[in-house]
Formats: C-alpha cells, structure tokens, sequence
C-alpha cells in the first residue's frame, strides 16, 4: 500500500533495525505492527473520557490539559498545576485532574492553575452581549401602540395604509415604489496593532489575605488564595469558612482534596454525610460531566457517581443542589409510545416515560436558548433578497449537489451541509454566485481554516471570519442597531465543532430573516465544549440536509472515506501519499518521528517541516505531545527556552480560551511578553500568562488540530495510545494531511479495531428533544 519515504541517518541504538531501505514496503495501517511496549500514558483515553460518559466521576475532562482526552477544551488552557496531563481513563478517580509536581498534602494542590485571562474577558463580553439580546426580545415580546414602535419598512407601511385610509394617496402609487437599495455591509476591520492577552482584574490585596489565612488554617496552599478570592468572589474567606467543599470550585482540586481541607477546619463536625459536602460534590460532578462534553446528567447516573464519592444519600445531596439554585432539574419525555387517535392519545401522552435529568444553569440555558433562536429560524420566513429566477440562475450554474445546497438555502432559513473537505467547494460555490443580493458571511473555527477557505472563494476582501472573531466583534460585519449580526446570510464551517454556548450565541444573534447554513464533517470528533450541536440538529431533522456528493481526491481520501464507514482499507499510494512505519515501543516511535519530520517527508515529499504537523492521542506518555515537543525543539530549533522554555522561532499552540487552540510561532520575547504570530496575527502574551495559554505545538492532540489541515501530517500511535482511540479519533487525525501522510504505528491490531468497533463516546444532551415542538410546529 505504502512505501516509506527515504531516511538518512542512523537511527541509533535506540532503534535497532529501524535502517529501512528507502524503497522498503510495509504493513497498511490495518495490518498487525511491531510490539508496543513502553511506559502507560498518563490517563490516555478515547474521546471525550475524562470520565466514562454514564458516570462522570473523576473527569479531569476533555477540556483541562491533561485531565482529559481529546475533547479537552484545549492544551495550556489551565497551567499544568490546574489539571492533569493526559488523558483520564475510565473509572479514574484522583490521578486524572493532577499536573506534573502536583502536592497533594494539606489536602490542596499546591500547582493548581490560576484563572484563565481572556477566557474570562470573552465570557463577560458574551454575557453582555446576551443581555443585549434579552433586551431586545422582550422589547419586540412588548404590545406595540399605535405603532409607536415600528421602525425601518413595518413603519413605512403602517404610514402607507395610513396614507390610503385618509384618501391622501392612491394605493397602487404607495405600494408600486422601489425598494431602496440595500447598504453594503462593511468591510472586516483589520487589526493594525498586536492583540493583546489582558489579565482580568486581580481581586483585592485583603481578600486574597482573608482567603490565604483560612488556607493556612486547613492546612492548603497559600498559592491558592488569589484563586479561591476571584473563584468565590465578595467575602470569601467567610464563605469557605463555613463551607470548607466550596474550595471543589477552584479548577483541579479533587474531592480528596477538599475533604481533608474540611476535616482540618471542622474536625469532629466533618463528616461524609453533611449536607454542604453532598451539595458540593454534586455541582462538581456536574462541571466534570460538562467538561467531558454533556450539558446534563440523567439523574440514576448521577446518584450513582455520588454513591462511588461516598455520599450516603445522594438524592438528599441532589435535592439539596437543587433546593439552593446550584442546578436544574428537567424532565424529557421519551418517544416509546404508539401512535393512537383521539382518547388513546392523551392517554399515551400521560402515561409516556420521561427520564430525569439534572444540569448546571449555564448550558442548560445556553441549550434552550439555541433551541429557541433554531427554532426562530426554522419557522421564519428568509428574506428575498434576489429573485427567484436569481436563485435558480446560480443553482444550476454550481450544479450538482453545491446546486442543490442553493436551492435549499433559496427557500428555507435553516440548512445543514455534509461532507469532507472537498465539499468545501459547495458553500463557497453559494458565497460566491452572483445576484442574490445578500450579504453573505462564512466562519471557520480556526484561523487556518478561515484562511484555506478564504483561498478557496478567490475573492479580493473574502468574508471569512473565525466563530470567535464573530462573536467578540473582533471580526465579521460587526453589529446592527438591534445588537444583531449586520449579515442575511451566516455559513458556519466546521459545524461539530460548536459547542452549545457557542452555537446559542451564534443563533441568537442573527437578524430576522437572516439564513444559517452549518457545514461540516459529521465523522469528526464533537465540540470541546459540552454538547454535540451539529449531530443533535442531524438527528432532529427539523430543516433540509444536504450531503455532498464530492469525495474527497487521491488516495487520502479513499483511506478517509473507508474509515468513516467503519472499514480500514489497504489503499495504493504511489506517490507515497500515505506511509506506514512500523515501531516497537514509545521511544523509538519518538526517534522515527522526529526523523520523519526533519528528513524523510521533506526530502521525499517535498513538504517543509514547517508545513508538517504531529498529531498524537494525548499530552503525557513517553509520546505524547511534551515528549514529542521537546525532541522536535531540539532537533529543528535547539535553545536555552530563556522565555517561559521558548525561543524565537518555536511552533506554538496558543489557547487564549478553552476550546481554542491557534497554532503560530515565537517572534521574540520583551518586556511586554511573548511575541506571537498566529495565522499571521501578531500577538503579545504577558509573562505571567504563558505557561497558561502557550505550549510548544510541533505535537497536537486530535482535537486540537480539529478545523485545520497541513500539508503532511504524521499520526503517531504509541503502544500505550490504545485506549484512545476510536473511530472519530482516527479519521480526525488521519484527515488533517492534505498531500501527505505518515502513520508511526505502533498499536498492532488496535488501530482496526478501533475503526470498526470504537464510535464516538455518547454524550448526555437535551436539544434534540428541545427542537421537538419545532419538528410538530412545522409538519402542522
């Protein structure tokens, strides 16, 4: 099938018989590899296995570095003190949320990270921004008098029909005028200086001093004070003075932790069964669920996780959580009941099982709010813009299924598009025709992908933005005077990887009348953040899919496209556009990948190191993303690291918010911080920030390296990777490669097997049965 590009060098004694012959044929990626060996991955685990999803104990989570596999929000979104590197195993109850040199005497962790910088910026912006949004529906949810309130065309025609009434004008002369043109939308504005990474407000010198004398007094570390006074807020060192488990809401701190906090501050009054330590318990379980990717937990399987924390009466710890306002509680109703008429049916409707859920307050809103702005949409009107003889026009020009995306989009405000990464062509092919009369935006997840898909429109000022930029205003149309998107016409790329906030805010932010298309490639990993927006929406069926008939080219994408069926196919490459290489244990898998990417993909296939990324399962293990980072930085750019461990001209991963992780390099550190360029945006990291937001990046994760290609990509599977992978895992890693791929094989037959027998791990979510009353508003 493959043939390994030409190497150079020994491969020292580290890796006898690695010597191959330049034309030497190996196995197919199915086919059995060498021994795996080497030293257990911290944690390592499929996707989203922070913690099993049925019991969400120990989740460090997808989204801390280490804590979780590759749903992890992102890496370096907490410090490596804040939570464990690696991925967390099923089952995992304490190892999974510890950094590297984490203490766990005094019953605190002495590395726990400090509060991320502009995470919580974009947060509070977001939360300004749906207030806006609050203000704005219930201004239109108010009567309306005398249409005293009506603006734009509604008080034109109101002032028509007046006009009429009052014999002042003949209708057909009111109602026959043009419509007046429609402005332009504004060009995107560029940045002419660096962003740069703000702090957020560092809470008073004498509340830290409060919160660090308490500290003291249960024997934790005083590092955590600043941490706990931001975290708790107003007063408090009396707040985790009476409840001592409130320090379970400062990130990677376990219930362990926490308990012997409490017992050096209550002592005999500290027992498993109090109530403030159930209720505690109960929230954290919560956010660890949310971390690995559900936005709640039925209520029998989170009982069950406080069973296993030692609570005695875990429906008295939930009902507590609830009692206080610290969750939600939700019934859904289950679709297992026939279909009857008349009496029958109200007598099923009584009698149908629901299941109980229980969530934190801030997805289960962010849920129900995008249920609503769907469902807004899906029952709106789209506004005509072009004609209909327009539309069609352009429709059969794109031909094919790009054709039948814009008739789709033609009629109707809401519409999925599947497909891999040729289907690309197909949005593109709708932003790009011509006399529609829309102003029509694109938004791609990172900025790589909002670069490759600005290449392919071609146009000289391409409307392409990344989600992020749109939602800050950093990017995009900007807003109209009601708060909303100045845009008619939204596709979103990259559409699994919208997490419910995300994709809430997105929704509620669209004008009246406006269209949203949501692309992207069902087969790849879920969001980072909790929920799985894209295939809820597929599964609820409440608007038109559309799937791309346009495979992806070459022998790349005929391996792809067998992976997302299940199938592992043995395919020829010859222009060695796939190659297998063969690896006993974790070290010599190291040694052929930095071989690989240094001398054999550049000589044989032509790509630069540069335009090569590593991707491997997880951030700990003898290969994982630090050791891989720190053999690739001594091989392409040796240095002292005098700056946080960089030097100028280091690959990055930056991850100013959990979730995101835009790759760029070191341009140069100062007194300012650390100069970054990402996706050729400057960037300026403070010092104290970067061992939080910034890591070395030759190596990602697969969900890091989601919403991206490059021109080679080497996959590595060390031994110890075998518990995470899955199917979704490997077609993500394997699909980032545009022209080359180089897989280190070291798992035998795990790597089949996880193709064919390992799906995405399920997650707990509610907006498929949300969007329900929208799939009967509109069959009605």
């Amino acid at each position: 099938m493959s043939t390994e590009p030409e190497t150079t060098g020994d491969t020292g004694a580290e890796t006898p018989g690695a010597e191959a012959a330049p034309e030497e044929a190996v196995a197919a990626p199915g086919a059995e590899g060498s021994a795996a060996g080497g030293s257990a991955e911290e944690g390592s685990s499929g996707e989203g296995s922070a913690a099993e999803a049925s019991s969400a104990e120990g989740s460090a989570g997808e989204a801390s570095e280490g804590g979780g596999s590759e749903g992890e929000a992102s890496e370096g979104a907490a410090s490596e003190g804040a939570a464990s590197e690696g991925e967390a195993s099923e089952g995992e109850a304490s190892e999974g949320a510890r950094s590297e040199g984490e203490a766990s005497e005094g019953g605190g962790s002495e590395g726990v990270a400090a509060q991320l910088s502009e995470a919580e910026a974009e947060l509070a912006a977001q939360r300004i921004e749906r207030e806006r949004i609050e203000r704005r529906k219930a201004e239109k949810a108010a009567p309306i008098e005398a249409g005293t309130k009506l603006s734009g065309t509604a008080a034109e025609l109101l002032a028509a029909v007046r006009a009429v009434e009052s014999g002042a004008k003949p209708a057909a002369t009111v109602f026959a005028e043009p419509e007046p043109p429609r402005r332009a939308a504004p060009e995107p504005v560029r940045r002419e200086r660096p962003v740069v990474a703000e702090a957020p407000a560092a809470p008073p010198a004498e509340a830290v001093a409060g919160v660090g004398q308490v500290l003291a007094e249960g024997g934790a570390p005083a590092g955590l004070a600043a941490q706990v006074a931001a975290v708790l807020g107003e007063g408090a060192a009396e707040q985790l003075r009476a409840d001592p488990w409130q320090l379970l809401r400062v990130g990677g701190v376990r219930p362990e932790q926490a308990d012997g906090f409490a017992r050096a501050l209550l002592g005999a009054e500290c027992g498993p069964d109090d109530e403030r330590r159930g209720r505690a318990l109960t929230v954290w379980l919560l956010e660890q669920a949310a971390v690995a990717g559900h936005t709640a937990l039925e209520l029998p399987t989170l009982t069950a996780a406080l069973g296993r924390q030692g609570v005695p009466d875990a429906e008295a710890a939930v009902q507590s959580a609830l009692a206080e306002g610290e969750a939600l509680a939700f019934q859904d109703g289950l679709d297992e009941t026939s279909e009857s008429d008349g009496e029958a049916d109200e007598e099923a409707e009584e009698e149908r099982p629901v299941r109980v859920l229980v969530g934190l307050e801030r997805y289960a809103l962010a849920e129900e709010s995008l249920a609503d702005g769907l469902g807004r949409l899906v029952n709106s009107v789209p506004k005509q813009d072009g004609s209909a003889q327009s539309w069609e026009e352009a429709a059969a020009a794109a031909g094919g299924s790009a054709g039948e995306l814009i008739r789709a989009v033609a009629g109707h405000a809401l519409v999925l598009h599947t497909g891999g990464a040729a289907s690309l062509a197909e949005p593109a092919a709708l932003l790009r025709a011509q006399g529609l009369g829309l102003r029509a935006w694109a938004a791609a997840h990172t900025p790589l992908g909002r670069g490759s898909f600005a290449k392919l429109l071609g146009a000289d000022s391409p409307r392409v933005a990344t989600v992020a930029g749109l939602l800050t205003g950093a990017e995009g149309p900007g807003r109209d005077g009601d708060g909303a998107l100045d845009l008619d016409l939204l596709v979103v790329l990259d559409a699994p990887q919208l997490d419910v906030e995300a994709a809430a805010l997105l929704a509620e932010s669209l004008p009246d009348g406006a269209r949203l298309v949501l692309s992207g490639d069902p087969g790849v990993l879920w969001s980072a953040g909790p929920g799985r927006v894209f295939a809820d929406l597929l599964a609820a069926r409440i608007c038109p899919q559309i799937a791309s008939r346009q495979p992806d080219p070459g022998p790349l994408g005929e391996l792809v496209s067998g992976i997302g069926i299940g199938e592992l196919n043995q395919v020829e490459a010859p222009g060695k556009e796939i190659v297998i290489v063969p690896v006993r244990d974790a070290g010599e898998a190291v040694h052929r990948t930095v071989q690989l990417v240094a001398d054999s993909v550049p000589r044989a296939i032509g790509v630069p190191p540069e335009e090569t990324q590593v991707i491997t399962p997880g951030h700990g293990g003898a290969a994982g993303t630090r050791a891989l980072n720190a053999a690739l930085k001594e091989r392409l750019n040796p240095g002292p690291g005098r700056f946080g461990g960089f030097d100028p001209g280091d690959r990055i991963a930056y991850s100013p918010a959990p979730g995101r992780t835009i790759p760029g390099h070191v341009v140069k550190a100062d007194a300012d911080g650390l100069h970054l360029s990402c996706a050729g945006e400057p960037v300026v990291v403070p010092k104290d920030q970067v061992d939080r937001t910034v890591r070395h990046g030759w190596a990602l994760t697969a969900h890091q390296a989601a919403g991206a290609r490059w021109p080679a990509a080497v996959v590595v599977l060390p031994g110890d990777a075998t518990a995470a992978l899955s199917r979704p895992w490997v077609y993500t890693a394997f699909s980032r490669a545009e022209r080359h791929l180089s897989v280190v094989h070291g798992v035998e037959g795990a790597l089949p097997r996880a193709v064919a027998e390992v799906p995405a791990k399920p997650r707990t979510t509610r907006l498929t049965e949300l969007l329900t009353p929208q799939v009967a508003a509109r069959s009605e």
